[in-house]
């Protein structure tokens, strides 16, 4: 999806506003961010930096867990990024990972399955519009095979997840919409410098915890953005 808007955006006569989850210039959207080019403009978001800081959360949870599986979409052009930093993070608080790959929702219970013969004590589900979107499949599988996981989005906290962290997308469709209005007005893409949205939002879910029989400590509870209870 990112290569066919990249292509519409170096082509098109017409004014587009993004939202990406990736680099907008290595995407080939843009030229630069404080100068776009092109008739081109939008906001992009974090979801890939934010491998290390998934895993600093469950750490301080699981002080104890050693195995961390990390489950990813192989197809999702971010996820060779978002596992290299949760590697990373892992060999500084001696943490093993297991790399889980779900390119389709029929991979993502042959996955959980595998944790039978590979178990891990906690699961990172990295970003990407598949997992997202199976955010419900992923909250009952966690749940059947007792692994606490954390997740990139709020949805998956809301259905039921154990913990989320990751960008308020409802911001930068904010920022988009002002920026739409502003094109409409008669501004130029090419004088609106990209926005970078970086305002993060960390969700609990309490009710998740208790089934999985965990305690949060006070310190991590009260930096949580959200308690569901």
């Amino acid at each position: 999806m990112a290569a066919g808007l990249a292509a519409k955006a170096a082509t098109s006569a017409i004014p587009i506003v993004f939202i990406v989850g990736d680099d907008p210039v290595r995407l080939g959207l843009v030229a630069s961010l404080n100068r776009p080019g092109g008739n081109v403009t939008g906001v992009s978001f974090v979801n890939a930096e934010l491998g290390a800081k998934l895993l600093g959360l469950l750490h301080e949870l699981q002080s104890g867990a050693v195995r961390v599986g990390v489950l990813v979409d192989p197809n999702y052009p971010l996820t060779e990024s978002f596992v290299s930093d949760v590697r990373a993070a892992a060999s500084s608080i001696r943490k093993q990972i297991e790399v889980l790959e779900a390119p389709t929702g029929r991979d993502i219970d042959t996955a959980f399955a595998s944790l039978a013969q590979k178990p891990v004590d906690a699961l990172v589900v990295a970003p990407s519009p598949l997992l997202n979107n199976r955010r419900v499949q992923l909250v009952t599988l966690s749940a059947y095979h007792r692994v606490p996981a954390i997740y990139s989005w709020r949805e998956a906290a809301e259905a039921g997840g154990l913990m989320s962290y990751g960008t308020i997308l409802n911001d930068a469709y904010r920022q988009a919409g002002v920026y739409t209005g502003r094109v409409l007005k008669g501004e130029k893409p090419v004088d609106l410098p990209v926005i970078r949205s970086v305002k993060f939002e960390f969700v609990i879910n309490l009710n998740t915890a208790k089934a999985f029989g965990l305690s949060f400590p006070p310190g991590l509870l009260a930096r949580a953005d959200e308690v569901i209870e």
